[in-house]
């Protein structure tokens, strides 16, 4: 009977340390963790609701800008109008020597300061930045050597 209480006895102590680990306090490092979880929510929510603010801001923005924009297309697609019936009004023999001034300088300059390198059948070669080689075609287009 004895030999039954101890172990009893025992095994209610174990039981008893066992449960006191289970529901232990919290750290002071776990409750800082949980508050600055809290505090990053909270400032995540805030930041949240700045940028949604300020994007409504910058379409309001952006409308401004864009009906400024469309008024002045607008004008100076009309000014562009008047310039070309006054070019259209011109003689024939100068409208002729400005298209034959375009078709001569068909070829595109390329938008980046390329080193010119050479020719190749009867083209400028361009050297880009990063070392490629290439020509301006009659189309206008780059069109790249293979070594």
């Amino acid at each position: 009977m004895k030999s039954k209480l101890i172990g009893k006895l025992l095994l209610l102590c174990m039981f008893f340390l066992c449960s006191t680990t289970f529901y232990a306090q919290e750290t002071a490092v776990e409750k800082t963790k949980k508050e600055v979880k809290k505090t990053s929510k909270k400032v995540a929510d805030q930041t949240e609701k700045a940028a949604k603010k300020t994007s409504k801001e910058a379409k309001k923005v952006a409308d401004k800008v864009e009906a400024k924009t469309e008024v002045k297309a607008a004008k100076t697609a009309k000014q562009a109008k008047a310039q070309t019936k006054t070019a259209v009004s011109k003689t024939k023999s100068k409208a002729k020597t400005e298209t034959a001034k375009l078709r001569e300088s068909n070829e595109k300059a390329p938008k980046v300061a390329d080193k010119i390198t050479g020719t190749y059948n009867g083209k400028k070669v361009y050297t880009g930045p990063r070392g490629g080689r290439y020509y301006i075609n009659s189309n206008g287009n780059k069109t790249y050597i293979q070594d």
